[in-house]
C-alpha cells in the first residue's frame, strides 16, 4: 500500500512500464512477472525500449524472440503480461519509432523522448539532441527551445495511438500543462513515473487541473523495483492529485487507445 493524496491509500492494480534484458533491464520478463505476482499486482506490461534507440533498444531481429519470451512468461506463470514497448519520438513532427504494420503485434504503447536515438531529420535530431544535452547540464531551455519539444509531444500524441507518454520533461523541456490538455483530448494517458523525479509539483498539479487521466508507474530495471511507486505516490500526495485521476490503482485499469485503434482500422 502506497500513500496517495488526502491522506488516503493507493494500491497499484497493474505495472505498466517494465525493462528486461532486451533493452537496459537487468532481468528476464518471467522474472518480472513473478515479481509482479509476489507483489499482489493484476499483471504487468514488458515495455523495452524501441526499435529506433541505438544502444538499448530492442532489434526488430529480436522481435519475435521478444514475444515469444513475454508469452512464455505469462504461460509459465498463468499471469497476465502484455507485449509492450517503450518507443521514441523522432521527430519536432511527433513521428515515433513504431509503424502502421507494428501495432497488431503490442499491446502497450508507450513513448517519450529519450537520448540516443535515430531521429528523422537533422532539424530533430539538432533540436532533441540539444534538448537532451541541455537538460544533463542542467542548462535552462529557451523559450523556443520549449515550444518545439512541446509541439514535438503534442503532434506525437495526436498522430500516433499512444496509450501512455512516458516521463514527460525528463530529458526534455515542455509545456507540461498544453501537453496534459492533448493527452486529455486525445486518451493518452500521463505517466507518474516511480523510478524518477520527472515533473515539478507546481507542474504536477497544473497537468491534474486540466483533467487528464494518469498511470503511475514503477519503470523497474530490476526484479526487485516491480510495482515500487512509493516516489510517485509520495508527490501525488504532497501535491493532492485527486486518485479518481489515477487509473491504475485501486481495482481500477485503464482503457487504451491501442486497443481501441486495432479494434475499428
Amino acid at each position: 500500500m502506497k500513500t496517495g493524496a488526502a491522506g488516503n491509500t493507493m494500491k497499484l492494480t497493474f505495472d505498466y512500464h517494465t525493462h528486461t534484458k532486451y533493452s537496459d533491464g537487468k532481468s528476464t520478463a518471467l522474472e518480472n512477472a513473478l515479481a509482479a505476482k509476489e507483489a499482489g499486482l493484476w499483471g504487468i506490461a514488458v515495455t523495452d525500449h524501441g526499435f529506433s534507440h541505438v544502444i538499448f533498444g530492442v532489434k526488430r531481429r529480436e522481435k519475435e524472440r521478444y514475444f515469444a519470451d513475454i508469452d512464455e512468461a505469462a504461460r509459465q506463470t498463468n499471469f497476465p503480461v502484455f507485449r509492450g514497448i517503450e518507443e521514441n519520438i523522432l521527430s519536432l513532427d511527433g513521428d515515433c519509432g513504431l509503424t502502421e504494420a507494428d501495432f497488431e503485434d503490442f499491446d502497450v504503447y508507450l513513448a517519450g523522448f529519450h537520448p540516443v536515438v535515430k531521429y528523422k531529420d537533422f532539424p530533430s535530431f539538432w533540436e532533441g539532441g540539444w534538448a537532451t544535452f541541455r537538460y544533463r547540464a542542467h542548462i535552462k531551455p529557451s523559450d523556443r527551445m520549449v515550444r518545439e519539444m512541446t509541439r514535438a509531444y503534442l503532434r506525437a500524441v495526436e498522430k500516433n495511438p499512444i496509450d501512455i507518454l512516458t516521463h514527460v520533461n525528463y530529458h526534455c523541456f515542455a509545456d507540461v500543462k498544453e501537453v496534459a490538455k492533448c493527452c486529455r483530448d486525445y486518451g493518452t494517458y500521463l505517466e507518474i513515473s516511480g523510478k524518477k523525479g520527472h515533473f515539478t509539483d507546481e507542474e504536477l498539479a497544473e497537468a491534474a487541473a486540466t483533467g487528464v487521466k494518469f498511470v503511475v508507474n514503477s519503470d523497474a530495471h530490476s526484479p526487485g523495483r516491480i510495482g515500487d511507486i512509493s516516489l510517485a505516490a509520495e508527490q501525488i500526495g504532497r501535491v493532492g492529485v485527486p486518485l479518481s485521476q489515477i487509473c491504475n490503482i485501486d481495482g481500477r485499469t485503464p482503457s487504451f487507445r491501442l486497443r481501441d485503434y486495432k479494434r475499428t482500422h
